[in-house]
């Protein structure tokens, strides 16, 4: 419409469509449910917790945890050739090993027994240290942390 033209409503008009707008606007967000949406944020923000503390012990493992601002960082090619295995992680190599467990389409399938307790970030751990392929076979150094685990 051109400028200076009416368009027939009245300010009233006008001023009434803008409140039921506002109105319906202010229905739709009193309809988001909270406590859902913070409980998923909270949800969220524990797995991320927890991936950051398994990566923090990964690194710690093999010596390239945080040091002071001063120090030069130190860069292996790799995980530490030493790294001894934790307790959970050398069982689960012994689990891989013998057979009972399998890793299978990028998660823990247990045969015998019980499984791990938090098999995402056990595995996680163990590709990360690279003792295990992506098909879930123990390659030489998770052999040879395996011998270094079970002595």
């Amino acid at each position: 419409m051109p400028d200076g033209e009416s368009d027939g409503r009245s300010f009233e008009d006008v001023a009434r469509a803008l409140a039921d707008e506002v109105h319906r606007a202010v229905e739709r967000l009193s309809a988001f449910d909270l406590d859902d949406v913070a409980r998923a944020a909270n949800e969220e923000a524990e797995r991320v917790r927890r991936w950051i503390g398994d990566l923090g012990r990964s690194l710690a493992q093999t010596g390239d945890a945080a040091r002071s601002p001063g120090d030069v960082p130190v860069h292996h090619a790799g995980p530490h050739p030493l790294a001894m295995p934790t307790t959970e992680q050398g069982v689960a190599l012994a689990a891989l090993e013998s057979g009972r467990w399998r890793i299978e389409s990028g998660k823990f399938s247990v045969h015998d027994g019980p499984g791990p307790s938090e098999p995402l970030g056990l595995l996680r751990e163990l590709r990360v240290s690279d003792w295990v392929t992506a098909d879930g076979e123990l390659t030489l150094a998770g052999r040879k942390a395996l011998a270094r685990w079970l002595e």
